[in-house]
């Protein structure tokens, strides 16, 4: 696996987030890491039908502030929750929405959310036309010590890459030379200039032909 990108799973993130999936040779799911309660893993914003973008959220079970993302369980109303609040997006109920909604696991929101992020996350690459190896990093033997940089080197290493792809706003978090120093080649993705929505609202309005080309256009990391 020589190119590895790693990186929490999220709820429908926007479509330059799948660029780590086409550019990569394997992308591992950041799941043995403590769940961002203000971040990206549960909730996404949509346009709402004043034009705003409001969230749309995942109805959690309670879980303890250190919980990892790992350890999520979705609430038992999780489901109906779920679709009740997609009501509230246009995009999401317009005639052409209604077939690609059907092609993605979407409501299947019960027991593991990790679970269910990695299995939304397969349906969008499948409804693009895209394919690319997957793994969790609690399936492989990270020690829980490890923090940030140090822990992102080790899995690059238990995966055999040679060369670690990271989105563009992580420039600032490693140190190329010490990526080189475990024989790993570190490498950015060019900023995303292309639509900002959430890759929910855009399948639903995009044709999966435009979202493939838009992903899979060549970028300076390669």
């Amino acid at each position: 696996m020589p190119t590895v990108a790693i990186m929490q799973p999220y709820f429908y993130p926007y479509a330059g987030y799948f660029r780590l999936f086409t550019h990569a040779d394997l992308f591992v799911v950041l799941d043995c890491v403590q769940f961002p309660r203000r971040g990206w893993v549960h909730r996404n914003r949509l346009t709402a039908a004043d034009g705003n973008l409001n969230w749309l959220t995942l109805g959690l079970a309670y879980a303890p502030q250190q919980a990892l993302i790992r350890d999520l369980q979705f609430a038992p109303d999780a489901a109906d929750r779920l679709r009740e609040d997609l009501r509230r997006f246009p995009a999401l109920a317009a005639p052409q929405a209604a077939a690609r909604l059907a092609e993605l696991p979407l409501l299947d929101a019960q027991g593991s959310v990790v679970d269910y992020l990695e299995t939304n996350l397969r349906a969008v690459l499948r409804t693009i036309g895209a394919r690319c190896h997957m793994v969790r990093s609690s399936s492989l033997a990270i020690d829980p010590q490890l923090r940030a940089q140090a822990r992102i080197l080790e899995i690059a290493a238990q995966v055999g890459a040679t060369r670690y792809l990271n989105a563009p706003g992580g420039a600032a978090l490693y140190d190329a030379a010490a990526f080189a120093a475990r024989g790993l080649e570190l490498a950015f993705l060019d900023p995303w200039c292309g639509d900002g929505a959430s890759m929910l609202e855009r399948l639903c309005r995009d044709d999966p032909a435009v979202l493939r080309r838009e992903l899979t256009a060549p970028s300076s990391a390669g």
